[in-house]
């Protein structure tokens, strides 16, 4: 299975609170910190809705 590289790249200072929800349940906690995620549809759906303030990256198995 694929896996995904999240990477925090803006402030969540006067987001809404759906989006600092998402970002927080992602386990994204500073600007720059990383986590990484099997590949699956619902997690597809959290990273749409925080795109802007995202970056993602493919790794390779």
């Amino acid at each position: 299975m694929a896996k995904l590289k999240v990477t925090l790249k803006r402030s969540l200072i006067g987001r809404p609170e759906t989006q600092r929800r998402t970002v927080r349940a992602l386990g994204l906690r500073k600007i720059n910190s990383v986590k990484e995620f099997v590949d699956s549809p619902s997690l597809r759906g959290q990273l749409h809705k925080v795109e802007h303030l995202i970056h993602v990256e493919e790794i390779a198995d």
